[in-house]
């Protein structure tokens, strides 16, 4: 069967069975290993066992419940406050401190929705209260929240290494100057919007005072961090050293987390577990059938027989991505696609590393588009605001990102500068 055939139906049966997709990605599994490959039922359960029978999975629990803990504790409340006392001079100071929050949580917890409500759930109603525009407030926020997967370390980065054997290492110090750039460029809008709006001077005893209280807070990603980029931590050894600091600082230090939070946050990120890890383990059985079978080699040949340049090939792929990212979350779009798109973009001259970070950056403007954008979802339920006023006050932020995405897209270097 041609690919021009197979791709347009594994993508619509995704699109259309979204909260089926494990079930969706069994029947294709099975139809394609038996039905065109000649294979046999028990081989797809060998597929998916040597899926995830991989220590480099390790990292996604570990970050996911690490997220949680600090979210549950205390330790989110001490950077958010360090970060207002520095940012309150700023006209706007409040909202550049929401924003840079966003940015400062995403180098920990890895996650878009969890980003969202660590920095919201304490900074939206501080912006209501300060006189800012709720509409604003509401999209700084949301849009915010999606820094959470393009500022290292991230999730959904963590799934493009795996699914397309790329170094994870190298996708996150590739995500650096992207994510400065988009944050900046969010954190200025801000500023803009904001700029008749009067800030407070700094005041010492607070600066001290904010940074005595959160200084173990603040050690949390710049111990984190420093560790992946030195090379001293692996991301799995990352993962566990920013779990462990946590559980640590949040028992025995602060005291903010009882025996019964720590319990029920892991039972939160268990069920959450529960729905990602089938998806994995059948999309990275999928992928590896097609892998076998020569499929993304042929796409390519037909992609390369009717795209002639590397240009016309990253237009059609952000394209393809805006859509996919409507209807897909950025994990299962990422493990049926990455691999493909891989060896395609391969074919092109194209560098696997910067293709990561184009693709995750396509996904993340997902989490604000709708119908399917997690980040517009969640937003209703933890602020109590429509869907449509979350749709409409996204709107100006979803602009600056995705001209970021065209900056990041044609100017390679800001992916790869730092590798």
């Amino acid at each position: 069967m041609p690919p021009y055939v197979v791709i347009p139906l594994i993508i619509a049966g995704l699109l259309l069975l979204r909260q089926n997709i494990a079930v969706i990605l069994m029947v294709v599994l099975a139809y394609l290993q038996v039905g065109l490959g000649g294979g046999q039922l028990t081989w797809i359960a060998e597929d998916v066992w040597n899926a995830i029978d991989s220590e480099i999975l390790l990292p996604i629990p570990l970050f996911i419940l690490c997220g949680g803990i600090m979210t549950r504790g205390s330790i989110a409340a001490k950077l958010i406050r360090i970060i207002r006392v520095l940012t309150c001079p700023l006209p706007g100071g409040l909202a550049v401190a929401a924003i840079v929050s966003c940015a400062v949580f995403a180098a920990i917890s890895g996650s878009s929705p969890v980003t969202m409500l660590a920095v919201g759930t304490v900074l939206y109603p501080a912006l209501l209260n300060e006189g800012y525009d709720q509409k604003f407030a509401l999209g700084a926020l949301v849009s915010s929240g999606t820094l959470g997967i393009i500022i290292p370390p991230s999730i959904p980065m963590i799934l493009y290494g795996i699914s397309t054997e790329t170094s994870i290492t190298d996708i996150f110090t590739a995500g650096i100057l992207p994510g400065l750039l988009l944050t900046a460029t969010l954190s200025g809008y801000a500023l803009f919007v904001n700029r008749k709006m009067t800030g407070t001077p700094w005041v010492l005893a607070d600066i001290v005072d904010a940074f005595r209280d959160g200084i173990l807070a603040l050690l949390m990603p710049v111990i984190l961090l420093a560790g992946i980029f030195s090379g001293f931590f692996t991301a799995t050894e990352s993962a566990a050293v920013a779990l462990a600091y946590a559980v640590l600082i949040e028992v025995l230090v602060f005291r903010e987390l009882s025996a019964r939070d720590f319990l029920n946050t892991a039972i939160r990120t268990t069920a959450l577990l529960g729905t990602l890890f089938p998806v994995l383990a059948l999309a990275l059985g999928l992928n590896k059938f097609l892998i076998a079978e020569g499929f993304p080699q042929m796409v390519a040949e037909w992609l390369n027989a009717h795209v002639e340049t590397s240009t016309g090939f990253l237009i059609r792929f952000n394209l393809l991505m805006l859509v996919v990212g409507c209807f897909m979350d950025a994990g299962s779009a990422i493990l049926i696609l990455a691999p493909i798109m891989n060896v395609i973009a391969s074919s092109y001259g194209l560098d696997p590393v910067h293709m990561g970070i184009v693709m995750v950056m396509n996904l993340e403007i997902g989490f604000l588009t709708p119908p399917m954008g997690l980040n517009l979802i969640v937003a209703m339920t933890a602020f109590g605001a429509s869907f449509g006023n979350v749709v409409r006050s996204s709107l100006p932020f979803l602009a600056l990102i995705v001209l970021v995405l065209l900056v990041v897209t044609w100017v390679p270097w800001l992916s790869l500068a730092l590798l």
